[in-house]
């Protein structure tokens, strides 16, 4: 089973948000969905980046959920660009959590995310040569 006892990625993460009521399931911890979500979107802001416009979500590999998260945690959602092929991007996303009174960073899970950039037909197109950094 994978760390989470690690420290988050030494860059500003994504996204970062606070957990919230509305979020939770019939359990009363932050839904899955919900969680799954936020590193969507945090992907797809470093895609449109790196593709210099759109791109969608093409596959999810590899997630666990090793902890859950609580109404009031801080979730810090970290992305990093791990290939790029003619129009694919594969990226990995991290989630972190913290008591919002607390300075102690838990990992929750992580996954990579495959991305298509497309055009406005909505068909693949390469991904620019000059890529844009992604910080």
């Amino acid at each position: 089973m994978p760390d989470t006892t690690a420290t988050p990625p030494d860059h500003e993460p994504v996204i970062r948000t606070i957990a919230m009521p509305a979020d939770t399931n019939p359990a009363g911890d932050i839904f899955g969905g919900w969680l799954m979500a936020q590193m969507d979107l945090a992907a797809g802001n470093l895609a449109a980046r790196i593709a210099r416009g759109r791109s969608v979500t093409i596959a999810v590999d590899g997630m666990t959920f090793l902890k859950p998260v609580k109404v009031g945690d801080v979730v810090s959602i970290y992305a990093d660009l791990e290939s790029t092929g003619r129009s694919s991007m594969r990226i990995h996303v991290e989630a972190w959590r913290r008591h919002r009174y607390d300075t102690e960073n838990i990992k929750v899970t992580d996954a990579t995310f495959t991305f298509v950039a497309i055009d406005e037909t909505g068909h693949s197109r390469p991904i620019p040569k000059e890529q844009v950094s992604q910080g």
